[in-house]
């Protein structure tokens, strides 16, 4: 089809090659020539050389940090003490190119520092990254950098790879290094692939190792997660057996363990709790378990 001809006098936008620009632009990467900020970044203080100009117009982070510099400061170097080199050299190969090189172990911290200097595409780009290349021992640790960084996108990913591998997830140690509201989280699902008898276990050792590292009790550590737990599965015998354990470290209110309890005796699902009669995908069949609701699909 003929293209109509352009009126004398109109400007018309015409588009080169649009991979030209970015292929100039990544050879300025860390290059010493024409540079005029340099970082020194990690703990070595590695130097990393760029070009403000370049930073300043793509990303408002980088914008405010230079425009409060004085003309005596501009010379002097700043200091990224905690981040590291290669996570750094990810942000400016992104500002610079619009693209990023990302491998599993540097992927969490880019997402952190994409938060952190504002840049949504790169952000976006590391939440793909991730959903993408999940494995059972970084989840939950990609669960709690969803969390912490109010990434829901990547918070619901996470959530349906660990309810997948419910059973391997919780023997991780990152299991383990959640916080309250990762653990949360996860022990609010109706489709985590494990029965509570091993669950309540784990959060059990999960609450262990927070008391140690937070230095509060057991119980303290652990108060918001052991209400997600659904003591009702449970039969007679394994909450007696419960019970005794619970005697040496208050990990569950008494109260929890009464309302199982009561349950029981009066075969009756309550309205004030209703998501603790739910059964799990992986719940274990019980004879009780026919006055619950019907179980997860």
């Amino acid at each position: 089809m003929a293209q109509a001809p352009v009126k004398s006098g109109v400007s018309v936008l015409l588009q080169g090659d649009p991979s030209a620009l970015p292929a100039a632009l990544r050879g300025l990467i860390n290059n010493a020539q024409f540079s005029d900020v340099s970082f020194l970044v990690g703990r070595q203080r590695q130097v990393v050389h760029a070009h403000r100009c370049i930073l300043m117009c793509r990303c408002k982070v980088f914008q405010t940090m230079f425009s409060r510099q004085s003309s005596q400061e501009m010379s002097v170097p700043f200091v990224l003490a905690d981040m590291q080199p290669e996570v750094f050299l990810a942000v400016i190969e992104f500002i610079y190119t619009n693209s990023v090189t990302l491998n599993g172990q540097t992927a969490l911290e880019v997402l952190t520092a994409a938060v952190e200097y504002g840049l949504t595409d790169l952000r976006k780009l590391c939440v793909d990254f991730i959903s993408r290349t999940l494995t059972v021992d970084m989840a939950c640790e990609a669960l709690q950098a969803a969390v912490t960084y109010g990434q829901n996108d990547l918070r619901q990913r996470c959530l349906v790879f660990i309810e997948r591998h419910t059973m391997e997830i919780i023997k991780t140690q990152s299991f383990r290094e959640l916080s309250d509201l990762g653990i949360v989280s996860i022990l609010q699902s109706d489709q985590l692939t494990i029965d509570e008898v091993p669950l309540i276990q784990a959060v059990r050792e999960w609450a262990y190792v927070s008391s140690v590292v937070l230095d509060v009790p057991v119980s303290v550590v652990a108060q918001d997660a052991v209400r997600e737990l659904r003591l009702v599965l449970l039969s007679p015998d394994e909450l007696t057996t419960l019970e005794r354990e619970n005697a040496k470290d208050d990990l569950i209110p008494e109260m929890q363990i009464a309302q199982a309890w009561k349950f029981h005796a009066l075969k009756k699902v309550s309205d004030s709790h209703p998501h603790h009669f739910h059964r799990r995908k992986g719940t274990l069949a019980r004879e009780h378990h026919h006055y619950l609701d019907p179980p997860s699909k």
